[in-house]
């Protein structure tokens, strides 16, 4: 069987507010909350992204919880699966930002033009992202706004996202 080639291979996702609802407020790790939400339509992007073949990686921010307490709460909203490896601040004691992003480029051993970046806080997940050159989504559900440019677009919903990512399989593939 040959693989298909993808533009894109790895995608990495923000955790809060673009994989599952985030509380700012809480001062436990996500995993020990009574009730968590996953952001309406991500199991979608994420089934679609595992089946075209690619890596899913999560990278976060998130200070509270440590990698096995984001897989826990994540494994509560079934969608443990998906992600191969989790970057945070306690396994990499850096905050979002270009070092944090190189990081994860040089451990997973990619280039940068193998990753796509896809998260709800425009500093933090795009321009960080697009400062050491990686193509990033923003995920923008609470108002109309729109950026974008040669290493960003964004999307209002997670449909949106699933429909941004067939687009690009479908054009990559057409003019390979």
């Amino acid at each position: 069987m040959v693989e298909k080639p993808l533009r894109y291979p790895i995608i990495l996702f923000d955790w809060g507010d673009t994989i599952m609802r985030d509380d700012p407020t809480s001062t436990v790790p996500m995993v020990e909350w009574q009730t968590i939400e996953v952001v309406e339509g991500i199991a979608d992007v994420l089934e679609y992204l595992h089946s075209s073949g690619r890596r899913i990686v999560l990278a976060t921010s998130a200070a509270i919880s440590d990698e096995s307490q984001i897989r826990g709460a994540l494994a509560r909203a079934e969608l443990d699966g998906y992600f191969s490896h989790i970057y945070c601040f306690k396994n990499t004691q850096l905050s979002k930002s270009e070092a944090f992003y190189r990081h994860i480029l040089s451990d997973l051993h990619i280039p940068v033009s193998d990753a796509l970046m896809v998260g709800d806080g425009f500093e933090k997940d795009v321009q960080a992202a697009n400062a050491i050159g990686i193509f990033a989504v923003w995920f923008n559900p609470k108002s109309d706004e729109t950026r974008n440019d040669e290493l960003h677009a964004t999307v209002h919903s997670m449909q949106e996202l699933r429909a941004f990512f067939k687009s690009l399989d479908f054009f990559f593939l057409l003019f390979q």
